[in-house]
This record gives structure tokens, sequence and C-alpha cells, in this order.
């Protein structure tokens, strides 16, 4: 412990420009702890709060300072309240651009994506259901990163099942949304693939749509070239932890837990 305060110390205090906010569960109970990091530096910077709460959030920006705050342009989060009002309080960062993290709203699709298979699965009966047991994960995962066998397991289902062909095809287009550099382009792509979906009864599918559609100023940031940042690093961080709890098969002394993570990235002295 004393090893990984000097590295803390070494490193310095740090003055964020563009910082990723999200919250990693540290126990079985809905336990969280907020992990904020600075993606221009690419490492934790703050590990701490006592839930995932606006109170707790505050305690990152009262810890930052009010001049280093003033520094910080973009907030990567997801699309948790409490860290949009926290970020945006007086005193805190109400200059920053709210950006929602690509990985949480694909999320969103994805949990649409297994209630319209749910669904299926439940309209039919007997032989009928065969090509869609077994098959969530498959329809889950991105066609670039599927395996012969699971394409072929696909192409089945999908013959057999066009409500589901459709849901999937939906889910692999919107991923083009993170790939415009203007604005305008984004929301035209928006508006074709939610007019796509009329007359195809995928309710969670409107219920997705309406979602972006109340977040749109949030997702639609990502479209100006400075916005370009690596939003899967802090899906990486929260994967590292996992990773540094899994290898202690837990751990009880939390403070152990918070130089652990906020060292991880860190050069050894």
């Amino acid at each position: 412990m004393e090893y990984m305060r000097e590295q803390l110390r070494r490193a310095g205090t740090p003055a964020p420009t563009v910082i990723g906010i999200d919250e990693i569960a540290i126990r079985k109970g809905h336990v969280y702890r907020i992990v904020v990091s600075d993606l221009v530096r690419r490492r934790p910077i703050w590990f701490g709060g006592h839930d995932r709460s606006e109170q707790s959030m505050d305690l990152f920006f009262a810890w930052l300072g009010p001049r280093k705050c003033s520094k910080i342009r973009l907030a990567v989060m997801d699309m948790w309240k409490a860290f949009r009002k926290s970020t945006l309080k007086p005193g805190h960062a109400p200059q920053a651009g709210i950006l929602y993290d690509k990985f949480h709203v694909l999320k969103h699709l994805n949990e649409a994506l297994d209630k319209v298979r749910k669904s299926e699965y439940a309209r039919l009966s007997g032989q009928d259901r065969r090509f869609i047991k077994g098959q969530k994960y498959t329809l889950l995962s991105r066609w670039a990163n599927l395996s012969q066998e699971g394409r072929q397991s696909l192409k089945q289902l999908f013959t057999a099942n066009r409500r589901l062909n459709k849901a999937y095809l939906l889910k692999e287009m919107f991923g083009q949304l993170w790939d415009y550099h203007k604005e305008g382009w984004a929301r035209r792509f928006f508006d074709k693939w939610k007019a796509a979906l009329r007359w195809q009864r995928l309710k969670p599918y409107e219920k997705f749509a309406r979602m972006v559609e109340s977040h749109w100023d949030g997702i639609a940031l990502y479209c100006q070239e400075e916005n370009k940042v690596a939003l899967g690093f802090v899906e990486g961080v929260n994967n590292k932890i996992r990773v540094i709890q899994r290898r202690a098969y837990g751990l009880r002394d939390e403070e152990y837990l918070r130089l652990k993570v906020l060292t991880c990235m860190l050069p050894e002295i």
C-alpha cells in the first residue's frame, strides 16, 4: 500500500479536460462505488463515494476543487441522472458537455432485442420454438464476431422468424450512428432508422427510440471532431477492476481496492 501511495504521489493530482464517469459494484447487494477516469491521460483518477447517488458524485468535484473543475470541457457517462445533475451544478462543471457513452446506449438496444426474443418465444409453441431456444447470446453478438456455426444458426432462425430477423438487422445497423462527423447526417440516419420501425410491431425498439430521442443532445455531441474520445476506455477500466476483484477472490479492504484501481495504469517506480 505504501508503494501504491508513492505511485499516486508521483503522478500528482491531474487537471482533466475530459472525464469518464461510471459505477462499479464492489460486492453483492447493489453496493456501488464511482470511478472517474481522465480520458486524455487514460487512467482512473478517483474511486469513492458511498453509492452511485448525486451526493457521492459531489464528493469527486469537492476533491478536485473549483479551479480544476473549471477546466473540464467534456464528461462521458451513462444516462444515470445523478451523474448529470452533479456535473452540471454551479461550482462543479456546468460548462462541460455531457456525452452519453456509446456502450451503455447499445446495452439498452441489446436489452430491447432480448425482449423481442422472449416475446417471440412466448408467442410460439412446440416445434416452432426450436430455432429460438438457446440463441440469446448469438443474437446479442455482432455478425462480424460470430463463428461460422453461429452465423448458420442465425440464418436458420431468421428464415423461420422474420420479426427477429428485422430486429437483428436494426440492431446491427444502429451502430453506424457513431461513425458520422456531422450532427445533421447522424440525425438523418436516426430518423430513417426510426422510420424503419413502422409496422414492425417491435414495442421494445419503439421504447428504445424514444429514449434516444430524449437523450439526443448527449449522443449527437460525439459527431464533433474534438469529442471523438475513446468511449471504450471507461468500460475497459471496469473490466480491469473486475479482474482485480476476481484475482483476489474479493477484496475486503476497500482502501487497498481503491489504491489498486488508481494505480492499475500508472508506470512502475
